[in-house]
């Protein structure tokens, strides 16, 4: 018979709290297979997805893919744990033309064989029914894999397929991501998710310097990271009198610094109010004039709640290979402006000092800016995609 074998990965590592982090990941796994006909029951270390459609299995191991918590899944044949029928098994596979390897796992250890003898015997049916097939225990083009599990099953299969990892959605708070349209918000949205945070996004829309397809295009990637981290409400806020504002009455090298310091009151205030723990940015030290680690203070300088930037370390095409490995990418790099590039100076400021950020806000009724923004905010809800 036909199954899936999900594995989990850091939940070992919980004590006496791994039964809470099971319930949320089996939960999500149910969640993320909603749609689908299957039953999920738990084995030694590892669970069972049975009594799917075959047609659907291709569908079922993308969604499982897409689940934090798991660390990998294998399609593979269940049958009784028979010496003979086991051998019988293995006999009809293909191996033509091709170097294998056969590795037993012997979790039963009431077996009578050994892992390694077991193996062996497997190894010469395969010769024996692919004269043209040639071991290879050290680089083998194939690996055939077979369970032996206590409950007195065995699991054959060929391939074991990554997925993300991590810790399962919710078991770490909630995050308020600040999604643009960029290369990097969706990326550092999808890296929290893979931690367990479950995931609320603002985005500040500047119409009628940013259009209608900016927008779109946020709420696009919102819904590709939706994906990993199920639903999720994404809050657009009108920043266009503020920057009008700032571009008014402020020099200009300091726009970009002040308009991210009341970017992150809004995104605060807003996480409060919603009960969210953390705030969330794509920001990549030294990437860019607002990411060194002046701009990075002095935008920290306002925040209220935690800032959390899981991209701090990386550098451009790590997160560019990230977000092509989770379908953001194409998306991200559309020719859209986000309201970051409206008004952007000739030489923003590289080394702000906040005394001088803050005599220059001084010049803004910052607090009657911010309050109508807030009165502004559009609630979009992104549901997963079925």
């Amino acid at each position: 018979m036909g199954v899936i074998l999900i594995r989990y990965g850091e939940l070992f590592l919980k004590g006496d709290n791994k039964c809470y982090f099971e319930k949320v990941l089996l939960n999500n796994i149910r969640h993320s297979l909603d749609g689908f006909t299957f039953k999920l029951k738990k084995l030694q270390g590892r669970y069972l997805l049975s009594d799917f459609e075959e047609k659907n299995e291709l569908q079922i191991i993308n969604k499982l893919q897409k689940v934090a918590g798991l660390h990998s899944i294998s399609s593979a044949y269940e049958m009784n744990t028979d010496i003979e029928e086991i051998k019988k098994y293995v006999g009809t596979l293909t191996f033509n033309n091709t170097t294998f390897k056969v590795i037993v796992n012997r979790a039963d250890k009431t077996f009578d064989i050994q892992s390694t003898n077991f193996a062996a015997i497997l190894g010469g049916v395969v010769l024996d029914n692919n004269p043209t097939a040639k071991v290879d225990v050290h680089n083998p083009q194939k690996e055939l894999y077979v369970d032996i599990r206590e409950h007195g099953k065995t699991y054959i299969f060929s391939d074991i397929i990554k997925c993300m990892g991590g810790m399962p959605v919710s078991t770490s708070g909630r995050g308020l991501v600040m999604i643009s349209g960029g290369i990097d918000s969706p990326v550092a949205a999808y890296m929290m998710t893979k931690r367990g945070m479950s995931l609320s996004a603002i985005h500040f829309h500047s119409f009628p310097y940013t259009g209608v397809l900016a927008k779109e295009k946020v709420i696009k990637l919102t819904n590709i990271v939706s994906e990993y981290a199920g639903h999720i409400n994404l809050y657009v806020v009108s920043f266009t009198k503020i920057q009008e504002a700032i571009h008014k009455n402020c020099k200009c090298e300091y726009m970009i610094i002040i308009m991210r310091r009341i970017m992150m009151r809004i995104a605060c205030r807003l996480a409060k109010e919603k009960g969210i723990g953390g705030i969330i940015t794509g920001e990549s030290l030294a990437q860019v004039a607002s990411q060194t680690i002046e701009s990075i203070t002095v935008t920290n300088a306002v925040a209220t709640i935690p800032v959390l930037r899981p991209l701090i370390g990386f550098d451009k095409i790590e997160i560019m290979d990230i977000a092509r490995k989770i379908g953001t990418y194409e998306t991200s790099i559309l020719p859209y402006e986000d309201c970051c590039t409206v008004f952007l100076p000739d030489h923003p400021l590289i080394k702000p000092k906040v005394r001088l950020v803050e005599e220059e806000e001084s010049k803004l009724d910052i607090e009657n800016l911010i309050n109508e923004a807030l009165s502004t905010i559009e609630t979009i809800f992104i549901p997963v995609e079925i």
